[in-house]
C-alpha cells in the first residue's frame, strides 16, 4: 500500500513532470506516423550531389548482388583510387562494354557491403574487374582500404568468378604495384579463375598508354569468354544528357562545393574530404631571395575547426583553375559560361547520377569540378574526333587515340611531349568544336592536391603550415605552364585584413617521430622535403625546453644557392645553436664548381649513420622518389654492408625490415 502521508510536495512535482513528459512522447510519436502531404506542383529541380547517386543508394539499399540481377550485369569492375584515374580508368572500361553489347556497373568499393564480395559467383558467367592504384609505401588507396582489410581476411570460395586486374603504380617507388599485384594473387587463392593477366600500369612512364595495351589484350579474352564480337553498330559512347536550367534559384545552386550545397558558407564538423574546412590564410609570405623562381610559406588558421593534426600529416587543399584559362575554353566552344545547368546519367542503373555536383554553372564546372590542364586522354580524343569538320585533322585524332603503334607514337609526339592540354589542342585543331557537355563528361575531375605539413600542433596548435615551390616550366613550343594549386595560392592577396579562405583537410601519415623521446633520428629532405622535418624539429625543442630528454637529431637538407632558396635557415641555424639539432648538413648544389648533394654529405658520415641505425634509431626521407631516395636507399646499404660487416644480400634485407619496422620511413613524391 501507497501511504500518501509520506509523499511531499516536491515528489508530486516530479511525478507530474515525468507524466507530462510521457504525454508528450506519446503525441510526437502518433503524429510522426501521420502521411505528409506533397504538393506536385511545387516540386522544382533540387540540386544533387555527386554522390547521391545508384552507387550510394541503389547498390547499399538493394545489395550488389540484387542490383546485378536486376539490371541484367555480368560485369562489375572496382576501383581503387587516390587521384581520380583509377576510377577514370574504371568508368572508361564500362563505357566501353557498349560496344560489345555488354552491361557493367561501376562500384566505389567504400560504398557497398563487403559481405556481398563472396557472393559474386552467384551471377552466371559473371566478370569482376579491380582497378587498384598503389599509394604511399605499399598501401591501398583510402576508399579500397577496408576491401583490401576484407580481402586478407576472408576465406570465402570464389569458384566460377572470372576475374581481371589492373594496378596503378609508379615504379620510382619501391613497392611498385604492390596492392594490384596483391588482389590478383589473393582472388586466385579464393578460387576465383583469372581471365586475363595481370595489368600494371607506370605512372612514371606512360600509364594511359600501359591502360590501352591492357585493355586490347582484355577484349578478345572477354568476347571469347561469351563468345561475341564487336558491335559494327555505331553505337553513342554519350553517358549523361545536357539539361540547361534556367528557373532554379541561386541557394540552389552548386558554387564549388566539393559534396553537400552550400558547405563552404554553413560550415559543419566534422571536416574531411567530402566536407572540407574553409581554413582562412592568415599569413603567406616567399622563402625564395634573389631570383624568379618562388617558394611560399602559407599558414593555415584551423582555430575554429576542431581539425587536428601531427607533425609529418599532410593537408589537402582543393583548388581552382586559372580564370583565363577557363574563359579560353568558353571563347573557344562559344558557351556562356554562366548558363545554369545539369548532366544526368542516361543508364538509370549507371554509378553516378552526375559526374560532379549538379545543378550549377559552366563556369564553376571549369573552375572548381574538372581538371582542365591535364593531358588529354585518348579516350577523350577518340570521342570528340568525331566533331572535326577538316578530314585531316578529324584522321590525325582518330590515329592518335588509336592502340596501333603509329597511333601511340603520334599521341606520345603531339600530346605528351609537347604538353598539349585541352586548350591547346582546342587551338591546334581549329575545326574541333565538340559540345562542351561531352567534354566535360569527358575531363577527369579536379583532386585535392597533399602538401606534407610544416609545423607542429605542440608549437602550433590553431595553425597549419605549407611550404611548396610555385610550378611554372615552359614547354619545348615556349609556352609557360602553371601547376594548377600552387598558382592560385601565389595569387590570393593576404593581409592584415584580408584572409582569404581555402578548403582544406588533414590526412593522416605514417610519418611520425619516435615513439620515445630519447630514440635519435636522421632526417633527409633536399628542397620542400624539408618540410616534415621542420615540424619535427619543432616538436623536438618544444620537448626538449619542457626538460626531456630528447634523442639526437641529425639533419640533411640541401637547394642550389644559400643566398637563394636556403629554406627556414635562421630557424635551423638556431636549433642547432640550442642543442635541438645536433648537427646540420647542408649541401648547396650550384654554389662551388662541382655540384654537391645531400647524398654526398650522406655518404661521407657513413660511420655516424651506422651507429645510429645500430643503437636503434630512425631514418626518414622526404622529398623526390625518383632519383634522390633511391639513391638514399643504396647509400644505406652500402652503409649496412659496409660499416655493419654485412653481405650484400643481408645488407639489403636488413635495410628492408628498417623499413618493415617502421625505423626507415620515406614521404617521397615523383
Amino acid at each position: 500500500m501507497l501511504n500518501l502521508n509520506m509523499i511531499g510536495y516536491t515528489d508530486f512535482l516530479m511525478i507530474g513532470g515525468i507524466s507530462a513528459i510521457a504525454l508528450y512522447l506519446w503525441i510526437s510519436s502518433k503524429s510522426k506516423q501521420q502521411p505528409t502531404m506533397v504538393d506536385l506542383k511545387k516540386l522544382k529541380v533540387l540540386p544533387s550531389n555527386i554522390e547521391d547517386n545508384v552507387s550510394a543508394n541503389s547498390i547499399s539499399e538493394k545489395g550488389l548482388i540484387e542490383k546485378m540481377k536486376a539490371s541484367g550485369k555480368t560485369i562489375v569492375i572496382f576501383f581503387g583510387s587516390q587521384t581520380g584515374t583509377g576510377e577514370e580508368f574504371a568508368q572508361r572500361l564500362s563505357k566501353n562494354c557498349r560496344l560489345y553489347g555488354l552491361k557493367a556497373l561501376v562500384v566505389d568499393p567504400e560504398e557497398i557491403d563487403l559481405e556481398e564480395l563472396s557472393r559474386l559467383n552467384e551471377i552466371p558467367n559473371a566478370i569482376a574487374v579491380f582497378i587498384m592504384a598503389t599509394y604511399g609505401e605499399g598501401d591501398p588507396t583510402d576508399n579500397a582500404q577496408e576491401l583490401f582489410d576484407y580481402l586478407q581476411q576472408g576465406d570465402w570460395d570464389l569458384k566460377g568468378l572470372k576475374y581481371g586486374v589492373f594496378g596503378l603504380g609508379n615504379k620510382t617507388y619501391e613497392h611498385y604495384n604492390e596492392v594490384g599485384k596483391y588482389f590478383d594473387k589473393r582472388l586466385e587463392e579464393l578460387n576465383g579463375s583469372r581471365l586475363i593477366e595481370l595489368g600494371l600500369g607506370d605512372d612514371d612512364a606512360n600509364i594511359e598508354e600501359d591502360f590501352v595495351t591492357w585493355m586490347d589484350k582484355f577484349w578478345p579474352v572477354v568476347c571469347d569468354f561469351y563468345g561475341i564480337s564487336a558491335s559494327e553498330q555505331d553505337i553513342s559512347m554519350r553517358q549523361y544528357k545536357l539539361m540547361n536550367l534556367d528557373d532554379v534559384p541561386v541557394e540552389k545552386v552548386f558554387k564549388g562545393e566539393v559534396y553537400r550545397l552550400n558547405s563552404y558558407v554553413k560550415q559543419k564538423p566534422p571536416f574531411d574530404s567530402k566536407n572540407p574546412f574553409m581554413a582562412p590564410i592568415s599569413v603567406k609570405y616567399n622563402l625564395f631571395k634573389g631570383t624568379d623562381r618562388k617558394c611560399l610559406h602559407i599558414e593555415l588558421d584551423i582555430s575554429d575547426s576542431r581539425l587536428r593534426y601531427e607533425a609529418g600529416d599532410h593537408v589537402a587543399i582543393y583548388p581552382a583553375n586559372d580564370p583565363a584559362i577557363v574563359n579560353r575554353i568558353g571563347q573557344l566552344l562559344d558557351v556562356d559560361l554562366d548558363q545554369t545547368f545539369s548532366l544526368i546519367n542516361i543508364d538509370e542503373d549507371a554509378s553516378k547520377k552526375h559526374p560532379f555536383p549538379c545543378p550549377t554553372t559552366f563556369r564553376t564546372a571549369l573552375t572548381f569540378y574538372l581538371d582542365i590542364t591535364s593531358l588529354p586522354t585518348t579516350q577523350l580524343i577518340k570521342e570528340l574526333a568525331q566533331y572535326a569538320t577538316d578530314e585531316s585533322e578529324k584522321k590525325s585524332l582518330q590515329l592518335m587515340a588509336s592502340a596501333s603503334e603509329e597511333g601511340k607514337a603520334l599521341y606520345n609526339s603531339f600530346i605528351r611531349d609537347e604538353h598539349t592540354d585541352l586548350v591547346n589542342l582546342l587551338e591546334k585543331m581549329s575545326s574541333l568544336k565538340p559540345p562542351v557537355d561531352h567534354v566535360m563528361e569527358l575531363l577527369p575531375r579536379l583532386q585535392a592536391r597533399y602538401y606534407s605539413i610544416s609545423s607542429s600542433p605542440k608549437v602550433h596548435p590553431n595553425t597549419i603550415h605549407v611550404t611548396c615551390t610555385v610550378i611554372e616550366y615552359e614547354t619545348k613550343d615556349g609556352r609557360l605552364c602553371k601547376g594548377v594549386t600552387t598558382n592560385w595560392l601565389l595569387n590570393k592577396p593576404v593581409g592584415e585584413q584580408l584572409k582569404p579562405k581555402v578548403p582544406i583537410f588533414v590526412r593522416k601519415s605514417q610519418f611520425r617521430l619516435p615513439f620515445k623521446f630519447q630514440t635519435s633520428i636522421i632526417m633527409i629532405g633536399p628542397g620542400t622535403g624539408l618540410a616534415p622535418f621542420r615540424g619535427f624539429l619543432q616538436e623536438r625543442d618544444y620537448y626538449r625546453k619542457e626538460g626531456r630528454m630528447v634523442g639526437k637529431s641529425i639533419l640533411y637538407y640541401g637547394c642550389r644557392r644559400k643566398a637563394e632558396d636556403y629554406l627556414y635557415q635562421e630557424e635551423l641555424e638556431q636549433y642547432e645553436t640550442n642543442g635541438t639539432l645536433t648537427k646540420l648538413n647542408v649541401a648547396f648544389s650550384r654554389d662551388q664548381a662541382e655540384k654537391v648533394y645531400v647524398t654526398h654529405l650522406l655518404r661521407k658520415d657513413a660511420g655516424m649513420v651506422w651507429n645510429i641505425v645500430k643503437e636503434g634509431g630512425h631514418i626518414y626521407v622526404c622529398g623526390d622518389a625518383k632519383n634522390m631516395a633511391r639513391d638514399v636507399h643504396d647509400i644505406l646499404v652500402d652503409i649496412c654492408e659496409k660499416e655493419g660487416g654485412m653481405g650484400r644480400t643481408q645488407a639489403v634485407q636488413y635495410v628492408k625490415d628498417l623499413g618493415q619496422k617502421s625505423r626507415y620511413v620515406l614521404d617521397v613524391w615523383s
